[in-house]
């Protein structure tokens, strides 16, 4: 199977982000936007640049009023650099309506604060408010009830679990009224995470099963595959088979899939992807509504598709493609083991002004199923203290719905989670477990933060969750990023002054995955090259002897008044730094919460400061 290239661009958006200054003042903060991704395009009044002097790279110069009627449109994000009233009385003949207006961002030149002005809740602009605040340390200035309140923004939660929202603007009118005057809402949801209606900002939801008495027409919010008149989130949950003459035309295609979702009960917002024969990778009309709708296309074999056991094969397909089926196996193969058939093939004919014919067929996943809007963010939370959350992490967790790790790493960042934002707890020694969850939920196109203290890749789940993404087929992963966070070792360095001044290697004595016969041997390479060594996991209660057998070999090469730190809990509230040497090591005093320096031959310890020289003065 491979992937046409609509799905293998995933930087390709619909929808643009931009910003503009009204004054030369305004030029290092655009630069800044520009150089961390946050905006596509940067621009500036064109008087302002009269002062500059010199060119800026990227920078555009325009007219507001131009650059308005340029990109003043719904699904777009403008973010205007300046006072927020010229801000008011510029946008002020475009606004319309908040079913298509843009998203209005105002920030101040120093970037102190972050304003959302219009668009916070449907186009999205608090959430990259939220974004931004996070990225620049800036306060996030947001007026919406929600926000104040603290409670779950329905009319746009959803994005985070890679939801389409459907139903008419009166009727969540009406809902985000309701909810504001915290009246009872009934909910009802059939397909997608559940995750969400676990949180405290959900008190006033009342959740209904198959079974409960209540009529649905008292439903006020419906999440699932079917059409529904009244407001909605639609999970992807349904794959499209598709079979076609050559040169079908894209009117016929879409035709067919409206008429087959209509005669399903299904709404098209519940679309997960399509599917078809390698053979189909060219066929223009199929490739343009995918690319319009952007509906995922993958493509399979022959060979592939002749191996699915289908309900109405078919010996003149077979002639023809080398496979009894198309878009009834392409749909089950794309499905995999929790796909259902719920329509099968059902070929549709041309009408007037049409040309060609199309085979549709249905099937329904248990679990949505969308890594194309999913994101596994691994994030790196460093040693607890939130002063040493990178930005970069920050802003991850902050677009994040749902956050996985290890507890205690979990209340270190609670303070900064929003109510809307899901926290799954985890044990010890379920590091696998984690990883597989949080990359299945991004699969289901969910934003996902997984955390690890100090830096994820560093011991952390950066490499195993890495790995198991990489054991998913091309078009099953979901986008892969890595935060870097502060290692303790850099923490305790820090503390201590300089002791990896010179070269340096890290050691874990943990032999739950790797032999200890190994680890040993990586102890006297690091002795007999006299690094300067971190010890990682020195000691637990299971593992009490491995420490002491470290420093005996350690000893056999270096001077037993060799320094050796102690760092316990860096970062946090009970954080303390002993410094001893290898043969004054008192080891009741280590555990798992211990990060070990150990210097090397020509470590010193002077006035409570660790220095390893780099050898500057004996040149």
């Amino acid at each position: 199977m491979f992937l046409t290239p609509v799905l293998a661009k995933k930087s390709v958006k619909t929808s643009k982000r931009v910003a503009f200054g009204f004054s030369i003042s305004a030029v290092p903060l655009l630069e800044r936007l520009k150089a961390s991704k946050h905006v596509d395009q940067i621009f500036i009044s064109d008087f302002s640049t009269l002062s500059l002097g010199h060119q800026i790279e990227g920078l555009v110069e325009s007219l507001p009023i131009d650059f308005l009627k340029n990109y003043w449109q719904k699904n777009n994000k403008l973010i205007f650099v300046g006072a927020i009233g010229a801000v008011v009385r510029l946008v002020s003949p475009f606004v319309e309506s908040k079913e298509n207006d843009p998203a209005v961002i105002v920030l101040d030149s120093k970037a102190k604060n972050v304003i959302t002005l219009l668009g916070g809740h449907k186009q999205g602009g608090d959430a990259f408010a939220n974004e931004l605040g996070a990225s620049l340390e800036a306060e996030v200035v947001c007026t919406s009830d929600s926000f104040t309140e603290k409670r779950i923004s329905l009319d746009c939660f959803g994005e985070g679990w890679g939801w389409k929202r459907g139903g008419g603007e009166d009727d969540w009118r009406k809902l985000m009224i309701s909810q504001s005057k915290e009246q009872k809402n009934f909910v009802f949801q059939s397909k997608g995470s559940k995750l969400w209606q676990k949180l405290k900002a959900c008190g006033n939801f009342t959740f209904l099963e198959t079974n409960d008495p209540i009529s649905f027409e008292n439903i006020n919010l419906y999440i699932g595959q079917e059409n529904s008149k009244i407001c909605s989130w639609h999970p992807p949950s349904i794959i499209i088979g598709i079979g076609c003459e050559r040169n079908t035309d894209e009117s016929l295609i879409q035709r067919a899939i409206n008429e087959s979702f209509d005669q399903n009960g299904l709404s098209l917002l519940s679309i997960s992807g399509l599917a078809t024969i390698d053979k189909k990778n060219d066929e223009v009309g199929l490739l343009n509504l995918s690319k319009k709708n952007q509906w995922p296309i993958s493509f399979f074999t022959a060979t592939e598709l002749s191996k699915v056991n289908v309900p109405t094969p078919s010996n003149i397909v077979l002639n023809e493609m080398g496979t009894a089926s198309v878009a009834e196996a392409a749909a089950i193969l794309l499905g995999a083991k929790s796909g259902r058939l719920i329509q099968e093939k059902k070929i549709y004919y041309s009408k007037q002004n049409e040309f060609g014919a199309v085979t549709i067929a249905l099937v329904e996943v248990s679990t949505p199923f969308a890594p194309h809007k999913g994101e596994l963010h691994l994030i790196g939370s460093g040693p607890g203290d939130l002063q040493m959350l990178t930005s970069d992490s920050r802003r991850a967790l902050t677009r994040c719905s749902a956050w996985i790790g290890y507890t205690p790493y979990l209340n270190y960042l609670d303070s900064i989670r929003r109510p809307d934002q899901v926290r799954i707890d985890s044990e010890l020694t379920f590091e696998k477990d984690r990883c597989q969850y949080a990359l299945d939920l991004a699969k289901e196109g969910v934003k996902v933060a997984l955390v690890s203290s100090g830096d994820c890749g560093i011991y952390g789940m950066a490499g195993l969750a890495l790995e198991l993404w990489l054991n998913e087929k091309i078009d099953s992963r979901p986008l892969f990023q890595v935060h870097p966070g502060i290692s303790s070792f850099q923490m305790a360095a820090a503390k201590l002054g300089a002791p990896f001044m010179h070269d340096f290697c890290s050691i874990s004595l943990s032999d739950l995955l790797t032999p200890w016969n190994q680890i040993e041997r990586r102890i006297k390479s690091a002795a007999i090259g006299d690094f300067v060594i971190a010890i990682f996991n020195p000691k637990s209660k299971k593992r009490d002897w491995q420490l002491k057998k470290t420093v005996d070999l350690l000893i056999e090469f270096r001077k037993p008044s060799t320094p050796v730190a102690i760092a316990r809990e860096l970062g946090r509230p009970d954080e303390s730094i002993k410094i001893h040497t290898l043969e004054t090591l008192p080891f009741d005093q280590v555990d798992m919460l211990t990060i070990l320096v150990i210097g090397n031959s020509q470590s010193v310890i002077k006035g409570n400061r660790f220095l390893t020289p780099r050898g500057y003065f004996s040149n």
